[in-house]
């Protein structure tokens, strides 16, 4: 199974975007993906809509991304356009994590 690459760029400070990207896992985590940080990267794995997932997240000062393996032609775009969305969400420096936390 091949692989796609998925990167959103964020002004926020290495610490504060690697908090956001630990509480989306720990959101994700409420809907079968399990996640393992080590440092500033983390390992998902877990099923989506019956769809099997493994990915590893960076996080950097400039960028969250990585990459996930790829869901096949039929749902690709809309894997990358659902990964790019929650990632500009959550890195939103406007939103407090309490905010997306409640959404």
């Amino acid at each position: 199974m091949g692989k796609i690459d998925f990167h959103v760029a964020h002004t926020l400070s290495l610490a504060e975007a690697k908090k956001r990207m630990e509480k989306l896992t720990q959101h994700w985590a409420r809907h079968g993906i399990q996640s393992t940080w080590s440092g500033d990267e983390a390992k998902l794995h877990g099923k989506v809509m019956g769809i099997h997932l493994d990915a590893v997240l960076r996080v950097t000062e400039k960028t969250v991304g990585g990459q996930a393996s790829d869901p096949g032609l039929l749902l690709r775009g809309q894997a990358k356009k659902y990964l790019t969305h929650k990632f500009e969400t959550w890195l939103d420096p406007k939103k407090s994590i309490e905010e997306l936390e409640k959404a």
